[in-house]
């Protein structure tokens, strides 16, 4: 059986706010470790079923960037549900969903910084 680990850095400011997240995985091609700005990483505990999560991001994460993060991670999401379910009506749903929110939040952005 073979081994692949994801090995994930988080430095923090003395607060303990995250300052720089860093990630390298066993079998990337990359030489180096990769920078994040934020993180939102989830385990299904099959015993308890319940989902266990870390969700993180670095101080300099802007909101805009947050909005984006959050519509890709449900877009893939959706796709992710379809391919281990079959159920393509509920993940175009999930999708619909995610393209509302996106749509809301860049309005909000709008408004708020009076563009």
């Amino acid at each position: 059986m073979q081994k692949s680990s994801i090995t994930i850095d988080i430095l923090l400011d003395p607060n303990k706010v995250p300052e720089a997240i860093h990630w390298n995985a066993s079998d990337s091609t990359a030489n180096m470790d990769q920078k994040a700005k934020a993180l939102c990483l989830a385990f299904w505990d099959g015993a308890d079923k319940t989902a266990l999560r870390i969700d993180l991001w670095t101080k300099d994460m802007m909101v805009d960037e947050m909005g984006d993060f959050f519509y890709q991670m449900m877009m893939t999401m959706a796709d992710t549900f379809k391919r281990a379910t079959k159920n393509g009506e509920l993940s175009e749903e999930m999708k619909a969903f995610a393209k509302q929110f996106y749509e809301k939040f860049r309005q909000a952005q709008i408004t708020e910084n009076g563009a």
